[in-house]
């Protein structure tokens, strides 16, 4: 079988061949057939990724297929049964901790950027039926993680303001979840293009940070005090503009870091009595819970571009260029 792997942070993928694994107790064989690309993967290639990458890691944490062989003692899972692999394989359900966040996909345990893989069975969830591989494949790091900002830590309920900044695929499902909830959104983006097709998504309103670089004053009076709740997946390019743009006793959640500069004034926290909340991906349970609220409302997640296993690198490329709107994914063919 062919797989992906990352020799150490900077070195690039390297194409290798191995046989397919054998499944152990308690252990499923998956074989892959969609995947999807994470910003958190570009660090990870770069050498900028904070917590530490295993020598000879197979690559991406996400990836969707089909079981194809089980492990003694498996009792969850048929062969034929359409699974994706969870980030954090020892995080099954309740808050997050050290212990249960210590092991993560294409980090201190192999990724899933391979024809073949095996998996813990309780490291897997059952996709929703109207989906593809690739489109499940985008749900385990983007999808959950959105979720947890809109439903499970920010619950959402209609006739809130929720903002979304960029259209990359964090953005792009918490947007879809929030219109879902009942909210009112608006979304941010560089280009009027991108703008176009958030709003086609079900962004009542529409910034270009470009031209409205002091966007968070800008949504505060267009909501007439603040949104109720800010995803905010830039980090400190962004972090203070969102503060800005949330109302008193509103919610912020801090969902990605694309930009370590720039400075936020914490007395804006206090002065607005603001919930700061870092979101890290989410539980099993919560995954689960997604899948059968994307299921029951047909949800699809947006894709902007699909690639062939091979073309990973030409992926990346995509992604790495930012035109992209919603997820960069790669198909078995």
């Amino acid at each position: 079988m062919k797989y992906f792997s990352l020799p150490r942070p900077g070195a690039g993928l390297v194409l290798g061949e191995r046989d397919v694994p054998e499944p152990g107790p308690g252990q499923v064989l998956v074989r892959l057939r969609g995947w999807a690309l994470n910003a958190r993967d570009l660090m990870i290639l770069k050498g900028f990724y904070p917590k530490p990458v295993k020598p000879d890691v197979v690559a991406l944490s996400d990836g969707a297929g089909e079981v194809v062989g089980l492990g003694d003692g498996v009792g969850s899972w048929s062969v034929g049964d359409r699974v994706a692999a969870t980030y954090f394989p020892n995080w099954l359900a309740g808050p997050g901790t050290p212990e249960k966040t210590a092991d993560d996909l294409f980090g201190s345990l192999d990724g899933t950027l391979a024809e073949y893989a095996v998996f813990p069975e309780d490291a897997l969830v059952a996709v929703p039926a109207h989906l593809d591989y690739a489109e499940a494949a985008t749900l385990p790091s983007a999808g959950v993680t959105a979720w947890r900002a809109i439903v499970e830590e920010g619950g959402v309920f209609p006739g809130q303001t929720v903002l979304t900044l960029g259209s990359g695929g964090l953005s792009a499902f918490a947007l879809q979840f929030a219109a879902l909830a009942g909210a009112r959104v608006i979304a941010t983006s560089s280009s009027d293009e991108k703008l176009e097709r958030l709003r086609a998504l079900g962004a009542a309103e529409t910034l270009n940070y470009t031209t409205t670089p002091e966007w968070g004053p800008a949504v505060a009076e267009l909501t007439g005090g603040g949104a109720d709740h800010v995803v905010d997946v830039g980090g400190g390019g962004t972090i203070g503009q969102s503060m800005l743009a949330a109302r008193v006793g509103g919610h912020v959640s801090v969902a990605g870091v694309l930009t370590h500069e720039g400075a936020a004034d914490p007395v804006l926290v206090l002065v607005k009595q603001l919930t700061l909340r870092g979101l890290t991906n989410a539980s099993r349970e919560t995954f689960q819970v997604m899948n059968r609220a994307i299921e029951q409302s047909g949800l699809r997640p947006v894709i902007d571009r699909r690639f062939g296993f091979d073309d990973v690198a030409a992926a990346f490329k995509h992604l790495e260029s930012g035109t992209h709107v919603g997820k960069v994914v790669l198909e078995a063919p």
